[in-house]
């Protein structure tokens, strides 16, 4: 069953501070909707995270309300951004919801790579 809930956006949370300059992060690429970082506490050699300029706390909030060019600008971050690090195998990974481990209710990607990930998830 699906549930409905009233979704309001969290605009203090840590991406939302982020994005407004008030606490600083390690840019890989920025575009004019999407902005990819390098994780505070990587779980991997490579670790960046890929987050919309938008307020949107989870993926469906993204894909349903976000401009076609805000999705196209994502879609082509997540297809340029490996290249750019020199990966050729890697993991993406999103999250939406407590009970799926989404800690930062800003909807966002992780790009894992640099080292064998067969068993980085139990």
């Amino acid at each position: 069953m699906l549930c409905r809930k009233r979704y309001m956006y969290d605009h203090e949370n840590i991406f939302a501070k982020l994005l407004r300059h008030e606490i600083p992060c390690n840019t890989v690429l920025e575009t004019k909707h999407v902005l990819a970082f390098y994780d505070i506490n990587p779980q991997a050699p490579i670790h960046v995270l890929i987050i919309p300029k938008g307020a949107y706390g989870h993926a469906q909030a993204f894909y349903t309300k976000a401009t076609a060019e805000e999705r196209l600008e994502f879609g082509d971050m997540l297809g340029r951004l490996p290249e750019h690090l020199g990966l050729s195998s890697f993991r993406l990974i999103s999250n939406q919801g407590k009970e799926a481990g989404q800690e930062v209710p800003h909807y966002h990607v992780h790009l894992l790579g640099g080292k064998s990930l067969a068993t980085i998830l139990a």
